[in-house]
């Protein structure tokens, strides 16, 4: 069975924790879709990467994912936060118990809004965690609660991906890959 995850994308999201993501799930062989929540496909990241993203979220709302996963980043964070249809898939997905995550500003902004931190232990970009409630930060790279999986920002984005891959590839997998990449933890 093929493992779908889903990437979700606005314009201003952070590039390094964008395309790392992407690109580590697709070295792991994963399926991504990377679904725009804005009027368009084409956007450009905080630092002006621009991306195609590969669908609307709109045009696959209702399609069951393994993960849900969304960067961060400025204004892009708050991009996510804003679209009621993202909002109703990572309830969804949280509420199935199945894989979501953010990393940088977006668990602070977007997961915290979509009300699925009640009672977890996360993290997000150290700056944010006053904006965290019903919820508990740590201080770490990538936290892992249940279903959920948060990171701090761009430096730990290779990280965060690799415990995505970890989870739903097994470790084994997630070593071959940081090791192909000369990820050294």
């Amino acid at each position: 069975m093929t493992q779908q995850v889903l990437v979700a994308v606005a314009d201003g999201i952070e590039d390094i924790e964008t395309v790392t993501l992407i690109d580590v799930l697709r070295r792991a062989e994963l399926d991504v879709c990377v679904a725009s929540v804005g009027p368009k496909r084409q956007l450009t990241c905080a630092r002006g990467t621009r991306l195609t993203a590969d669908a609307m979220l709109a045009e696959i709302k209702a399609q069951s994912f393994t993960a849900v996963l969304l960067p961060g980043g400025l204004p892009g964070a708050e991009h996510l936060a804003d679209s009621d249809e993202l909002a109703a898939v990572v309830q969804a997905q949280a509420a199935r118990g199945e894989l979501f995550g953010a990393i940088c500003a977006a668990p602070a902004l977007a997961l915290q809004r979509f009300g699925v931190l009640k009672s977890r232990q996360v993290t997000c970009y150290p700056s944010f965690a006053e904006r965290l409630s019903d919820c508990a930060y740590v201080d770490q790279p990538v936290v892992e609660d249940g279903p959920c999986i948060t990171s701090q920002g761009p430096a730990t984005a290779m990280a965060f991906a690799l415990a995505v891959v970890a989870r739903l590839c097994g470790a084994e997998k997630a070593e071959q890959i940081a090791k192909a990449m000369l990820y050294r933890p």
